[in-house]
């Protein structure tokens, strides 16, 4: 199996974890990880247009969350708490 291959498999099994894990809220994940849904909607786009590919932010965003960004934040996300803004300014002003 080649390193594309794998590499391919481990992106497909972070998608369907975060798909399993629809109450953890993409504010945790950038304070906790740098990096939340979106993030990896963005680098699928710019990913594609690399390999000159054209994918529109909604299509991989829709990759990504396993439906529409819109039905996701309706159904899933949440107001973030002051805590978890506090705990985002505070990582994004350290980094």
């Amino acid at each position: 199996m080649s390193n594309d291959a794998i590499e391919a498999a481990v992106f497909r099994r972070l998608v369907a974890h975060l798909d399993g894990r629809k109450d953890v809220q993409n504010i945790d994940l950038m304070v906790l990880a740098g990096f939340c849904r979106n993030c990896l909607s963005k680098w699928y786009v710019a990913e594609a247009e690399k390999r000159g590919q054209d994918v529109e932010l909604e299509a991989a965003r829709q990759h990504i969350y396993g439906m529409p960004y819109a039905q996701w934040k309706a159904e899933y996300q949440t107001e973030a708490t002051p805590e978890q803004q506090a705990a985002f300014m505070a990582q994004n002003q350290s980094g």
